[in-house]
């Protein structure tokens, strides 16, 4: 194959789809905190990646296809080993045209089952190092038509992962440690009850771990401080509230666990880059305009 640069891209973050590929040398933690509204795949070329999704944290390897559903938080770490190569897809709703409408369900399938990794065998790998391999020479030379192609791509790796996913009893989590077991029931429980007033001190204690010791294994394992994570899930639910309910904005604050609005206000901006108010008159839904 041609060498290729290091960072290609189709598409926008706006499209209906959009693909990105990345060579890394140098080590990488994804710095921000992620949740989006558009559904992702995640394919590692090359290397080793930590990749922290919803309430668990797995190791990823070369091969592996990660499905991240719409809205759900993740988060990519450094694994020891820098060196690694990757494919981002993003798709919308609006790339299942017509013609795909009823097939929906099946395809957006690895998306939404326990685990989101998905090892194809060997004898399905062949099929998909070829896809991927022509994704990647598509990318490069844009020759007429390419845009085609990489749709047709993309489509192709959902129908291969759907197809094994749906004939494949789902594995259960594997956890690198005990340590990262008790992270995700952590992770779980906050998910559950980012809506109560959540302190450090009394977590550690339900999980029978110390608030220095629970602070700095949160980080390591998830890549998330404790705090960080919390406002993030609550900020999800925030935007989901003012898109789908008439709540007037200090009760949605409230109801999502925020007791001081001032600091509600800011987290919101610094997680999304805009006033509450703002984005509800942006992101509300049609049937409450």
């Amino acid at each position: 194959m041609t060498l290729l640069p290091d960072m290609m891209k189709y598409g926008t973050f706006s499209d209906p789809s959009y693909i990105e590929y990345m060579k890394r040398t140098a080590p990488f933690t994804m710095p921000t905190h992620h949740f989006h509204p558009y559904y992702e795949i995640y394919y590692l070329l090359s290397g080793e990646r930590i990749y922290f999704v919803k309430d668990s944290t797995y190791k990823v390897i070369a091969g592996d296809i990660v499905f991240i559903d719409k809205n759900v938080v993740h988060k990519t770490l450094h694994s020891g080993k820098p060196e690694h190569d990757r494919i981002v897809i993003h798709i919308d709703d609006r790339f299942f045209t017509e013609a795909f409408k009823a097939h929906v369900p099946l395809l957006l399938r690895p998306f939404q089952q326990q685990s989101p990794i998905v090892r194809l065998p060997e004898e399905h790998r062949e099929h998909l190092d070829q896809l991927i391999k022509r994704v990647l020479e598509e990318l490069h030379n844009k020759p007429t038509g390419y845009e085609i192609y990489l749709n047709q791509a993309i489509m192709d790796l959902l129908l291969i992962s759907s197809r094994y996913v749906a004939t494949t009893v789902p594995s259960e989590p594997v956890y690198e440690s005990p340590l990262h077991r008790k992270i995700s029931d952590v992770v779980r429980y906050l998910n559950a009850n980012y809506a109560e007033q959540i302190r450090i001190h009394e977590l550690a204690e339900r999980f029978f771990i110390s608030p220095y010791y629970l602070s700095r294994t949160f980080k390591e394992v998830t890549g998330f401080t404790i705090i960080d994570y919390l406002n993030l899930t609550r900020i999800r639910e925030v935007q989901h509230l003012l898109r789908e309910s008439n709540l007037p904005i200090t009760a949605v604050a409230a109801q999502t666990g925020f007791d001081n609005f001032s600091h509600f206000g800011k987290t919101f901006k610094k997680i999304t880059r805009t006033s509450a108010r703002d984005y509800r008159k942006i992101h509300r839904s049609s049937t409450l305009l």
